[in-house]
């Protein structure tokens, strides 16, 4: 019989794209625990949302700082890198505030997201009897997370500093890097119950890159939406429990499947 044609990257991509769709139907079948699970994206939000205002209202001083080399320039390259240099921080600057509001909402939130995740198990069946968390290691695994996340807003920084292609590159660099890392944020509640370390964890999802990329690009971008996220972060945390018992089931040993 002739084999089945491989699944593509594209196809791969889409089908992770459903696991955030089957995430948002809970507010459906289960609204209360989902209302629960918006409160602290809520409240997460709402203060992210003043730091982009300070940060909007000082773009001009960041402008300059970060480019002092164009001070003795002539008009109007000078106003034009500045300008440049403004927008590049701001983008950079609101990409760190998305890449980290998963962690600090989950630290925040903790209790009731470990519910959803819950509900989602215990619906699939298997689940793990005890949680093995901790209280260490989320923490640490969501700093190393953080640190990760500040080196990819840099990284964005210095390529919206690049004329020309610079800004569109940071954009779609910006939803790559920023999907991938909310989904290793997401997935920590299923992979840290059954004792997987981070570095386990980023290692079996790099299995199934695609699949978990279209997971997490599509939640940055809804997350870009004003007032998304405190919707989406619940289904987030869903979705991504469906996500991590597919990956687990793909990468389990032949013999254990």
């Amino acid at each position: 019989m002739p084999s089945s044609a491989q699944p593509t990257a594209t196809h791969e991509f889409v089908a992770g794209t459903a696991f955030l769709g089957r995430g948002l139907k809970m507010w459906i079948t289960s609204p209360r625990l989902m209302l629960l699970g918006a409160l602290p994206a809520l409240i997460v939000g709402i203060l992210y949302l003043v730091g982009i205002v300070v940060l909007l209202v000082n773009v001009e001083t960041i402008a300059v700082t970060i480019s002092p080399f164009a001070n003795g320039w002539d008009e109007p390259w000078r106003t034009g890198v500045r300008v440049l240099a403004g927008a590049a921080a701001a983008a950079a600057g609101i990409l760190l505030l998305a890449y980290t509001f998963v962690a600090v909402t989950l630290m925040i939130g903790d209790p009731f997201y470990e519910r959803i995740w819950r509900a989602v198990e215990t619906d699939l069946g298997d689940a793990p009897v005890e949680a093995k968390r901790g209280l260490l290691r989320p923490i640490a695994d969501a700093l190393r997370l953080v640190a990760l996340a500040v080196l990819a807003a840099l990284l964005l920084l210095l390529c919206g500093l690049v004329p020309g292609l610079g800004q569109l590159i940071a954009l779609v660099l910006g939803a790559v890097l920023g999907g991938w890392i909310l989904t290793l944020e997401l997935t920590g509640f299923a992979f840290d119950a059954r004792g997987f370390t981070l570095t386990q964890r980023r290692r079996m999802l790099r299995a199934r890159q695609s699949r978990s990329l279209g997971f997490g690009v599509l939640t940055y971008l809804l997350f870009l939406i004003p007032g998304a996220a405190v919707i989406v972060m619940p289904a987030a945390v869903a979705g991504a429990a469906l996500l991590s018992r597919d990956v687990l089931e793909a990468t389990k040993p032949s013999d254990q499947r």
